[in-house]
């Protein structure tokens, strides 16, 4: 089995490196199952049901989440649809957290679960994503391939993660941080890992967003207003997962960007 994910989806242009990109990766790469994170898509800050359903068209099976997914309240509307298979981290707190931390899917006869986990370091005290893990993974199928978004903010925590879910999961890639790492791997010829994915949007701007907010901020440290960079050239950062579907563990992942200064996985 092939999967297939997009990292972090930035605004506008965002959405158009999607539409423009994701089918011709597709064509190419032919995954069975492609999971997009969408969390930033409206502005770079949440998603609305048009963003969603344009990731959807341009070829997403599942779309997950992360810190910014209440962001627009709009998603309340849609979030708890099932017809709309969209994700928000699992490690919510409370019993009455709307929408869903795991989606089930059966890809050519095979149970897979995606799911999105929120870190906790440096970022908004959620519940321990390592218990939550300790929780939720006894109330799976055992017999399943299990892919996990991991949304955290510091490298030592996403490894951390992947390493204490080796051999329980069968890929652990972080998002969030915007850049695509160099690191992918699989630990102990079982669980896929890389440490973030990277974003799809703006290539000009700074993690997605225009260069003087940030720039002045850092020289004033005074609060700005960040703006998404919708005028920048295209880039989309993913990885391909190849998973043994007779035992759920990943034989290789292969991580990619797309940008006006590497083209080359559209010429190979």
């Amino acid at each position: 089995m092939k999967i297939l994910f997009v990292g972090d989806v930035v605004g506008n242009v965002g959405l158009k490196t999607v539409e423009t990109y994701l089918p011709q990766i597709k064509q190419k790469v032919k995954p069975q199952l492609t999971i997009v994170n969408g969390e930033n898509a409206n502005g770079g800050k949440g998603i609305k049901v048009d963003d969603y359903q344009r990731i959807q068209v341009a070829g997403a099976d599942v779309v997950s989440g992360g810190n910014h997914i209440w962001d627009k309240r709009e998603v309340l509307d849609f979030i708890d649809d099932p017809k709309k298979n969209i994700l928000r981290p699992y490690n919510f707190s409370g019993d009455n957290v709307p929408g869903r931390g795991v989606i089930e899917k059966k890809v050519n006869q095979k149970k897979v679960y995606i799911i999105n986990m929120q870190g906790t370091a440096l970022m908004q005290p959620l519940d321990n994503p390592f218990l939550a893990f300790d929780k939720l993974l006894p109330t799976l199928d055992k017999d399943a391939v299990k892919f996990v978004d991991f949304h955290a903010e510091t490298t030592s925590e996403k490894i951390a993660t992947a390493k204490y879910l080796t051999g329980r999961v069968s890929a652990v890639v972080g998002t969030h941080t915007h850049v695509q790492t160099n690191d992918a791997r699989v630990f102990d010829k079982k669980t896929a890992y890389l440490t973030d994915v990277g974003m799809t949007g703006s290539y000009d701007g700074i993690l997605g967003v225009k260069d003087e907010p940030i720039i002045t901020r850092f020289l004033t440290q005074r609060p700005t207003k960040f703006d998404v960079d919708e005028d920048g050239r295209m880039q989309i950062g993913f990885c391909v997962i190849d998973i043994n579907d007779q035992t759920n563990y990943a034989r290789s992942i292969k991580n990619y960007v797309i940008s006006p200064d590497n083209q080359s996985f559209l010429t190979f």
